[in-house]
């Protein structure tokens, strides 16, 4: 089938801070490539609102297309293309926008059964899935999470289904904490009432433990880790950090013999997965399971479904009022 020129509506950073929702043209896909036609797709709040804004580790050239986690149905397929089919439900690595031209290596079909409002999920849980991994989480162990954004939410159900417990997740914001306690966590530390060591006191009976998994990104919050990680311990960088953390190497890492592992999605490997470093499709395949055996939840990490058209609403909503929306999806449809 030969559609000639395609035309799609597409969420654009025009320039620092600007949102605009612009008509793009889309060509037919090429070798190895599918065209999807978008049904959802899932802000990734950290990165997408540190992008906008020029945050420290971020590219701040503009325009830019944001976005890399949607779902859709595959409306045409390029020569080659073998593992889906026009008519497929898929997950798509793809910025935001109604029509997603992407290889078939950054497509996955969605399994039966699962809701495509779940499916959307597929990127960050992915994200999380290889930072707990890295962890080597033992059963029976106390882990904490810095951060209830939806990747410490993720990071910290997984943590739970690695065999990690008590599982604590500290966050300065008691709407996310109370998500986290709903699905995942055993304790939740409000670090806008109580100082970390503090609150791991009074959980633990002790001011460490032994696996942290940063997931805020905040600078400040990397030394935190650092800090309480117990000797011969394991701090994981999930978050991206957005700014310079300072650092006394020798008292928080040499002398306590840590183990500090950084998790950018980008160091997987691509063609085979090993122990603990699993490819990217082998992690969008274990977050499917995870969804259909029940092991992972995240419909409760939905505040919003929202039009294109408010996307500028949305970007703000995810900046400013942290107390009120987590997961925010645009609709496509």
């Amino acid at each position: 089938m030969r559609w000639g020129s395609l035309r799609a509506l597409a969420v654009v950073f025009r320039e620092r801070g600007v949102v605009a929702l612009e008509e793009l043209e889309v060509p037919e896909p090429g070798k190895g490539q599918v065209l999807v036609a978008v049904k959802y797709s899932l802000i990734s709040p950290g990165t997408e609102v540190a992008f906008l804004h020029g945050l420290p580790n971020t590219p701040r050239r503009y325009p830019q297309r944001p976005g890399y986690s949607a779902v859709g149905e595959v409306v045409m397929v390029g020569e080659g293309v073998e593992r889906v089919e026009v008519g497929d439900l898929v997950c798509a690595k793809c910025p935001h926008a109604s029509l997603a031209l992407a290889s078939e290596q950054a497509v996955m079909r969605v399994p039966e059964g699962v809701d495509p409002l779940d499916a959307v999920f597929f990127e960050l849980g992915a994200i999380a899935l290889q930072a707990v991994r890295k962890a080597r989480v033992e059963v029976g162990e106390p882990v904490l999470v810095l951060g209830a954004g939806l990747v410490g939410q993720l990071a910290a159900q997984l943590a739970r289904v690695a065999g990690g417990v008590p599982v604590l997740v500290a966050d300065l914001v008691p709407f996310r904490l109370k998500r986290a306690l709903e699905f995942g966590a055993d304790h939740a530390i409000d670090l806008s009432q109580v100082a970390l060591r503090e609150g791991l006191t009074r959980a633990l009976g002790r001011a460490d433990v032994p696996v942290v998994i940063e997931a805020t990104g905040s600078p400040e919050a990397v030394a935190s880790a650092l800090e309480i990680a117990a000797r011969r311990g394991r701090v994981v960088l999930l978050g991206s950090t957005r700014g310079t953390t300072v650092v006394n190497f020798y008292s928080t890492v040499h002398r306590k013999g840590l183990t500090v592992v950084g998790a950018h999605v980008s160091t997987l490997p691509s063609l085979d997965s090993l122990p603990g470093w699993w490819t990217e499709r082998d992690e969008w395949g274990a977050f499917f399971r995870l969804l259909r055996y029940g092991r992972l939840k995240v419909g409760h990490l939905i505040t919003d479904v929202v039009e294109p058209e408010r996307a500028p609403e949305a970007y703000e909503w995810l900046a400013r009022e942290r107390d009120r929306h987590l997961g925010v999806i645009f609709k496509w449809e």
